[in-house]
């Protein structure tokens, strides 16, 4: 049994306080804070100073908006993936013009090829930032905001293969209720293991034109971890048959991982400052 800090409620401004909205966020303050995200109705309220009846109220609110689920026990709740979504705005636009440029920007001279850094978003890698006008190799424009789908691009697959068990369910799970070849495919968890296996066992994730809106063009990527936590991931893009298979692991992935350590490294220092 473990006791959850209390969570003080927010001061009061200028308008009336929306009391359910409050607390509601109260109780997602309270479940951050729990040992892996998990509370009972009981711990929630003690940490907020609210009746168990009104605990469970509000959380069945925010388990219909997909912000919890219940847990294995009784009056269990945990976090859901959709949390994590409400700071990606923030956190994208941060730490990417703050940290990943300035590296990526730098990287050019030695990768040569394009590369993009993308995060999740509604099932989606969005490019966040790319080196497309600043690489003479480039064969696009500039590609932020650009949505690449996770099975076929090789940053959605690095991104995949970087995920926790947990993280990797939630997606999978949202995807597999489209009904589309990618809602096919995010069921179809045999074939989801085995790429997964595969890119962590070649140590980064691979594209060789299975995307059918670049079908000419090859990619590799790596995830970028902060202190253990998966941000984003970075490919590098390139002409199909441009690269010989053994420049891409003993040079340019090689170079790649680097990079994304270095975003990694640097962005845990300014997310802790």
């Amino acid at each position: 049994m473990f006791t959850l800090p209390q969570i003080p409620s927010p001061s009061r401004g200028p308008y009336k306080e929306v009391r359910g909205l409050t607390r509601g966020l109260l109780l997602l303050k309270a479940l951050n804070a729990a040992p892996g995200g998990i509370a009972t109705t009981t711990e929630l309220g003690q940490a907020c100073g609210m009746h168990r009846t009104t605990v469970k109220r509000l959380m069945e609110t925010l388990r219909a908006a997909g912000m919890v689920r219940h847990g294995e026990r009784d009056g269990q709740y945990y976090l859901t993936f959709e949390v994590r979504r409400l700071s990606e705005g923030f956190m994208d636009e941060a730490w990417v013009s703050q940290v990943a440029t300035p590296l990526m920007q730098a990287s050019v001279k030695d990768l040569l090829w394009p590369c993009d850094i993308a995060t999740l978003e509604d099932g989606f890698m969005v490019v966040r930032e790319s080196t497309h006008r600043w690489s003479r190799l480039s064969q696009h424009h500039a590609r932020l905001g650009e949505k690449l789908p996770l099975f076929d691009t090789a940053a959605g697959r690095a991104y995949l293969a970087a995920c926790t068990d947990e993280e990797l369910e939630a997606v999978l799970e949202m995807l597999g209720e489209l009904k589309s070849s990618v809602g096919e495919m995010a069921r179809d968890r045999g074939r989801i293991n085995t790429l997964i296996r595969q890119t962590r066992q070649r140590g980064y994730a691979i594209n060789e034109g299975e995307w059918s809106v670049e079908p000419y063009f090859g990619a590799i990527a790596v995830p970028v971890l902060s202190g253990g936590r998966l941000l984003a991931a970075i490919n590098m893009i390139y002409p199909k048959d441009a690269i010989p298979p053994e420049q891409l692991s003993t040079r340019f992935a090689v170079r790649l991982r680097a990079l994304a350590e270095s975003i990694g490294k640097n962005s845990a220092v300014w997310l802790e400052g």
